[in-house]
């Protein structure tokens, strides 16, 4: 292999012969797509081609990791799945950390590439050069936490570390997730859907071997001030975790309550970070070469909840809080560990369950519709109640929810998709649309769908370097831009908190060289980034994902927000198009369609998309 960090082997395995085979990573890979999602998307476009829906066994899943992962570099330990997302029908990707991804490296492989489906329910166990698929009946309806304990009990290995999906996935709830280290997830787009579709409830890795990096001095010496950065403040997510945004946004309106029909939620105080802190967490985690520690673990004591223990950030507590109109961190714990067990990403079940009690309280849905539940906003017994049978398929009512907004208000009808806060199927996230239009922005033209961990350009409005209530021709550059940096971010893969100690990014580049041994500037990692993104716009208008899916939910053009601050907020639609316009001009994009221009694709030297696509 060219460069080093890399281990210039990968995994493809067959579920349905059961054919296992090593792979020499193509060289030209790092130069072109870094790592992580990068070649998370290249695998997609390689091996999932038009008409293969995200169920069916001629979808491929991939685990990637970056180069960084195994090595002295902070915040590196993380690994990526992809494959055809059953949300959105387009490329769907998402991260974890702990240990996984450092312990996958270590065995000797970069990445994992999973296709066919079992005949039965199976377990892959790689153990450095071994690699086995292994009978996993016995685990059917376990959870994610059971599963792992298991596994290594069976595997006679407490160290051995496991990703694994529950019962969500094997009923294939759409928006289940991918579990390693009990709290950590690949939460997004339903992956842990796509591994329920082929019977695969976990992969068990157990690695030994040596990373190799370029300059092991130079990089051990430069990486001493780094971790002491993660320890300083810049980094105060460590300390305090990110759920103190509750009341910060709540002092401005932009902590979108009841399903997004509000911009400030009275309950704030019961449900803001300061208290979970003082009241409910009981230990702070930390990964794999993580000095942050950003991983605030509640556990509760007493009361009607009592033993529930989960890992909360600021989208998991605005989701199961705020969104929901529930004031109770006990119950917020309760849903969330739930969705630890059950296999579920937290935004997309208590996204769906902000939809459904919308719709109940507007009279769309009855206590008989919903399975004997009165689900008012604030009733955190029935939120409670209700997360639980999706991640189980409980009832005709959660076996609907398990299909996710998009496909249950499309099958209910009655405009309630108006009210569906989704884009491309994808539930949002914590930055409201009317009151934060450029990370609006960054959500409808996000790959994946409605996420902000994509592009960052929430920030934008969170720092009001634009007026956060209108759009313009400059918002395209800028989100475009910051699509193209957090793709480098997530191929390399490294923790997004890690910008705080990366202000100059040149360091980044100087770790690429230390690891690698290619000498770097960050534009240059870039443009790869810019490689990386477009070619995922390709897998989307491939599968059918357009210009009309970069589009948000009728309730951000059509109900204002009138409040104290938000003064008649409401996105303008000849505004919008505007600023869509700019994004497609900057990227180089059809702006009839969305599809990347022939000429941009050959530019970045993606001929093959170029050739399929010919716009």
């Amino acid at each position: 292999m060219q460069f080093k960090g890399y281990t210039g082997k990968y995994l493809d395995i067959d579920l349905t012969s059961r054919i296992v085979k090593v792979e020499n990573l193509p060289e030209d890979w790092p130069k072109k797509y870094i790592g992580g999602i990068g070649f998370g998307i290249k695998t997609a476009w390689d091996n999932i081609p038009k008409g293969v829906g995200s169920l069916d066994p001629e979808n491929v899943i991939s685990f990637w990791t970056g180069p960084f992962a195994g090595t002295l570099v902070p915040v590196s330990s993380k690994y990526s799945a992809t494959a055809k997302s059953p949300l959105t029908e387009g490329i769907g990707f998402g991260l974890s950390s702990g240990y996984f991804g450092a312990e996958l490296k270590r065995a000797g492989y970069d990445g994992l590439v999973v296709r066919g489906k079992a005949d039965k329910l199976v377990y892959l166990f790689i153990d450095d050069d071994v690699v086995e698929i292994k009978d996993a009946v016995k685990l059917t309806g376990k959870t994610t936490w059971e599963t792992e304990d298991l596994i290594k009990e069976e595997l006679e290995d407490q160290s051995v570390r496991v990703a694994a999906i529950g019962s969500a996935g094997e009923k294939l709830v759409r928006f289940a997730c991918i579990t390693n280290a009990r709290n950590r997830q690949v939460g997004r787009n339903g992956l842990g859907c796509v591994m329920g579709s082929k019977n695969l409830k976990a992969v068990a890795v157990r690695g030994t071997k040596e990373v190799q990096v370029d300059d092991l001095k130079t990089l051990l010496k430069e990486v001493k001030q780094l971790y002491k950065d993660c320890r300083g403040d810049k980094m105060y997510y460590g300390k305090q975790g990110t759920p103190i945004k509750i009341l910060q946004h709540n002092k401005r309106a932009v902590l979108a309550t009841n399903n997004f029909q509000k911009m400030i939620f009275d309950g704030a105080e019961n449900v803001s970070g300061e208290k979970m802190n003082d009241e409910k967490v009981k230990k702070i985690v930390a990964c794999e070469m993580c000095a942050v520690a950003c991983d605030h673990v509640n556990v509760i004591s007493e009361g009607e909840y009592k033993g529930a223990v989960s890992s909360i950030d600021l989208e998991t507590l605005w989701v199961f809080g705020p969104l929901c109109g529930v004031d109770n961190l006990d119950a917020v714990t309760k849903a969330a560990e739930h969705c630890d067990t059950l296999g579920m990403d937290t935004l997309s079940a208590g996204g769906t369950v902000a939809w459904a009690m919308e719709c109940y309280e507007k009279g769309i849905f009855t206590k008989e519709d919903t399975d004997g539940l009165e689900l008012n906003f604030g009733n955190h017994q029935a939120m409670v109640e209700l997360v639980r049978r999706i991640g189980r398929r409980e009832g005709k009512f959660a076996e609907m929810l398990g299909e996710g907004t998009k496909r249950a208000a499309e099958k209910t009808g009655k405009d309630t998709i108006n009210f569906a806060m989704q884009i491309k199927g994808l539930e949002t996230s914590a930055y409201p649309f009317r009151v934060m239009q450029t990370g609006a922005l960054g959500h409808a033209t996000c790959l994946t769908g409605a996420f902000y961990q994509r592009s960052g350009s929430y920030q934008y409005d969170e720092k009001d370097v634009f007026d956060r209530f209108s759009l313009d021709d400059k918002r395209g550059k800028v989100v475009a831009d910051g699509e193209d940096d957090y793709t480098v971010i997530d191929s390399l893969i490294i923790c997004k908190f890690s910008r705080r100690i990366y202000t100059d990014k040149e360091k980044v580049a100087h770790m690429w060289k230390w690891v690698t041994g290619e000498e770097m500037v960050y534009d240059g990692l870039l443009k790869r980034g810019r490689t990386i993104y477009t070619l995922g716009r390709a897998f989307n208008a491939r599968h059918g994902l357009l210009r009309d899916s970069d589009y948000l939910p009728k309730r951000a053009y059509e109900e204002e927000i009138n409040d104290h601050i938000n003064k008649h907020a409401i996105v303008r639609m000849n505004e919008w198009d505007i600023a869509l316009d700019s994004y497609y001009d900057y990227r180089g994009w059809d702006k009839k369609t969305g599809i990347p221009k022939k000429e941009t694709l050959k530019k970045l030297g993606l001929d093959d998309a170029a050739e399929e696509l010919g716009i």
